[in-house]
Formats: structure tokens, C-alpha cells, sequence
């Protein structure tokens, strides 16, 4: 039996004016309206599920100005101020949530409640305008509860689903249904789609959206995100497989803390499988410290790793230098290693110097293999490929670009300002979205040599920039 404690002035009130359900989301209710005892029977999973989910997930509500009218003067469009409302998902104790992009997109101020009530002004870390999933922070003075996580990979049309959110305005909207549908695609305008939804007839309403859809477990299999005009009984939510690997690029510490590790974790099975270590970055951090391709990574520091997710978590906050236990299984045992980040584009120094916290941890190499000799002589840059994914992480629409890992101190690059960090994305006419495509540059760098100085585009800090470098000749990377 769980400890009785006594209500607040506000769930004494809610047991009053809500329904029983309702009443239960408010926290492990054991007493009745009249006082009485409820019978364990009434405790069903649904009860349950939704009493240990409530901690975790919030209600946002915000103004933002939208144009939609004209005026009738003057005929220009007409700005007016909208309240909007929706709901989010605690993801990390120090106050880091999901919800969808379209309920903070343009919001003045996010104002964000928790279950208890508490109230919070949030920031906007980092979003995805694609997939519609955005990350915002609030900052409480304690840690915040979470949700557990489910997998989308083994869901069964049918099975009953539990939808919570701020439906209309009225918080914490508790509905239950079943999985209508799986892989569903939703054009909701010409410009917003949605790919392999999870449909389901739970009632999702204005406001549920970015609030989750729950198993009989009470863990997350979804994010709601969408009703379809004018139907009954027909909402749908993106799957948490898709949703947490696109909050683990919103969470990037590359994004976030400018640091890096260097790791390409891959989730094996379900969620609480084996986190697989399937690439490691030439000459980063985690190279560096001993890991090796087909670890199993069991903890990072003081955070279990059950998703890719978790590794970003793990690691964000942390400084250049800091010392951080991983433990790993390989070939059946546990090892355990140290692991430096290093500032983002930066290569880790290797050897003892890493036992000094004076000394500095980061060292802008040069050249070590045929490719980056090439372009080390062509353009005075060492380049590493910054992948589609990475770019949306930050905001970009770019197919894909090369990052600056390091710049020639007396090279045409140099001269014009490129420093480590930087994306270059366009040398000439020519897009510089991979190896490849720096390949065939500098392969005809004796052509470019002849005319001179050529235009070149790069981004930093989600800003594009762009100069004039005069490439060297005699450059080549043919095989």
C-alpha cells in the first residue's frame, strides 16, 4: 500500500470540480471525494500510467503575432496577437524539453506549468522545422521528473494508448484510445508534412500537441502532433524512435556546448538494449581515450545510456578537459575508460599532458593522411564531413558541408579569416557537401589556380559568410 499524505488546498479542489480520472493524474491519489478509500480495483494500468506520467509532462502557453487579415485603409495585412497553447515532455532533469516546433515558433515569451503548478518563463535551445520537434529549457531550482521511454519499433495496431496534454486550454487532458494505424504520411499545408505517423483515435485536440502518447505501461511511444480537420476520432503522433533521435541532434554538445566527442552512437533492439558504439571520428576525444567500434556503452559519467539521446545528455555541460568515467562492454566484460572533450573542430592532444588541468587539451593538427595533404596544400584547411542530419541540427537546410578541423597558419584560407568550426560549404561553383566533392575541387586545382581568385561560402555560427582564395596548384588527391 502506498503512504498516505495528506492533499493540497488545490488537489482537495480538484478532487471537488474534476472527474476521477482527472483526479488521479494529480498525483498517487488514495482517498476518495467523500473521504472514503478507494478500492484497488480502480487503480486500472491506464489510472496508473497516467499518475506516474503526470511529474513529466507540462502545459505551454505563449502570444504570437500572425497576419491574416487586411486593412481596410490602407490594404496592407494586418499583424494580430494570438494566444497559443500546447504541451511538452521533460526529457532531462535540469529542465530540457520536447514538445513540437510549431508550438514555440514565434512566441514572444514561452510560459511553461508544471503538473504541481509551479510556473516558468522557458528558452528556445534548438529546433527542427522538418520533423516539427523543437527542445526548451526551463531552470528550476531542483530536479525536474521525467518520463520513461518506450519504443515505437514493436507497436501493434490495436493496442490501447493514453493521450495527455493541454487540450483546448484545459490542463492535463488525460483521453485513451487505440493504435488505428502505423506509417501513416499527413499533408497538413503546402509547406508542413508529416512522414510515418502513428494514427490514433485517442481524442487529440488544439493544445495536445507536443504532449505524449503513452502505452499501458505509462512510457512514451509517441509525440501528438497532429488532428485532421474536420474527422472524428482520428489524431496522430510521431513515433519516440524518430522523435528522440531528432532531440539527440537538438541536444548535441556540439550544438549546444561547442565541444565534441567524437562518437556515432546506433541503439541495438529496444530501448533499454545495448547503445553501440558504430564510428568513432579519426583523431577525436573518444578515439583518444581507448574506445573502440562495437563497444557497448553502459554509463557515461552518472547516466546509464539507453538511447543516443543519452550520451548527448550525459556529456552536455561538461568542460574541454574534463575527466569523464565510461564504462563499456567489450567481448563480454566491462572496461572502463576517460574520456576528454575537446572544443568543437579541435583534435585532442594525446599523452600525459591531458593530466594537467593547466595544459592546454586542444592543438590544431595538421595534415596526417593523402586527403587532408591535399587540401592542406590547396586550401590551407583540414576538412571533415559534416553530414545532412548535422546541418538540420542547427538549423540549416544544406545537403551537407565540410567542417574546419584545422587551418594553415600561413595559408590563403588563413588570410582570408576561416577559422576551426567553420562550414565551408561552396568553393567556385561547386557545393562542398562531401570527401568527394573536395576531391574533385582540388583535382582541378590548376585550372582554378589560373583564374585567380575564386568566390568560396562558408557558415559560421548559423551565419554565411563568403571570401576569395586563390587555390595552389600542383594540389592532387587522384588515386
Amino acid at each position: 500500500m502506498p503512504h498516505l499524505r495528506p492533499l493540497s488546498c488545490r488537489q482537495r479542489l480538484g478532487l471537488f470540480l474534476l472527474c476521477p480520472v482527472l483526479a488521479c493524474f494529480g498525483g498517487p491519489a488514495v482517498l476518495a471525494a467523500d473521504g472514503g478509500s478507494i478500492a484497488p480495483e480502480r487503480l486500472t494500468p491506464v489510472v496508473r500510467a497516467v499518475r506516474d506520467a503526470a511529474p513529466a509532462v507540462v502545459n505551454i502557453q505563449g502570444q504570437k503575432s500572425i497576419t491574416d487579415g487586411v486593412d481596410g485603409v490602407r490594404g496592407a495585412a494586418v499583424p494580430r496577437q494570438v494566444n497559443g497553447m500546447g504541451t511538452g515532455i521533460i526529457i532531462d532533469p535540469r529542465g530540457y524539453i520536447l514538445t513540437n516546433y510549431h508550438v514555440v515558433d514565434g512566441v514572444r515569451q514561452i510560459n511553461v506549468t508544471l503538473n504541481e503548478g509551479q510556473q516558468y518563463i522557458a528558452q528556445l535551445v534548438a529546433n527542427d522545422k522538418e520533423t516539427d520537434l523543437a527542445v526548451i529549457r526551463i531552470r528550476a531550482s531542483h530536479s525536474l521528473s521525467t518520463l520513461r521511454i518506450g519504443t515505437s519499433s514493436d507497436l501493434m495496431p490495436a493496442e490501447p494508448v493514453i493521450a495527455v496534454g493541454n487540450a483546448f486550454g484545459y490542463e492535463n487532458t488525460v483521453t485513451t484510445g487505440i493504435i488505428s494505424a502505423l506509417h501513416r504520411n499527413v499533408q497538413v499545408n503546402e509547406t508542413q508534412q508529416y512522414l510515418d505517423l502513428i494514427q490514433t483515435d485517442a481524442s487529440i485536440n488544439p493544445g495536445n500537441s507536443g504532449g505524449p502518447l503513452l502505452n499501458i505501461n505509462g512510457e512514451m511511444i509517441g509525440v501528438n502532433v497532429a488532428v485532421r480537420a474536420g474527422a472524428q476520432g482520428i489524431g496522430f503522433a510521431i513515433p519516440a524512435d524518430k522523435a528522440l533521435e531528432v532531440a539527440a541532434n537538438l541536444m548535441s554538445i556540439e550544438r549546444l556546448d561547442n565541444t565534441w566527442h567524437g562518437i556515432t552512437p546506433v541503439a541495438i533492439g529496444s530501448p533499454t538494449g545495448a547503445v553501440t558504439v558504430v564510428r568513432l571520428d579519426r583523431n577525436s576525444p573518444a578515439e583518444v581515450s581507448g574506445l573502440q567500434r562495437g563497444d557497448q556503452l553502459v554509463r557515461i559519467g552518472t547516466v546509464a545510456i539507453h538511447r543516443p539521446l543519452d550520451v548527448e545528455r550525459a556529456l552536455l555541460g561538461r568542460g574541454v578537459g574534463d575527466r569523464i568515467p565510461v564504462i563499456v562492454e567489450r567481448n563480454g566484460a566491462e572496461v572502463e575508460l576517460d574520456l576528454r572533450l575537446a572544443a568543437r573542430g579541435r583534435r585532442p592532444v594525446r599523452g600525459p599532458e591531458l593530466s594537467s588541468p593547466t595544459t592546454s587539451t586542444v592543438a590544431e593538427a595538421g595534415p596526417t593522411d593523402e586527403f587532408e595533404r591535399a587540401t592542406w596544400d590547396a586550401l590551407g584547411l583540414v576538412l571533415a564531413t559534416e553530414s545532412a542530419s548535422d546541418m538540420r541540427a542547427r538549423g540549416q537546410s544544406y545537403k551537407g558541408g565540410m567542417r574546419v578541423t584545422a587551418v594553415r597558419p600561413d595559408g590563403a584560407a588563413a588570410e582570408q579569416g576561416v577559422l576551426v568550426g567553420d562550414v565551408l560549404i561552396r568553393v567556385h561553383r561547386w557545393y562542398t557537401t562531401s570527401e568527394s566533392d573536395i576531391r574533385y575541387i582540388v583535382n582541378r586545382a590548376d585550372q582554378l589556380a589560373s583564374q585567380g581568385k575564386v568566390r568560396f561560402d562558408i557558415l559560421r555560427d548559423g551565419e554565411r559568410y563568403f571570401g576569395e582564395i586563390a587555390l595552389k596548384a600542383d594540389a592532387s588527391t587522384r588515386r
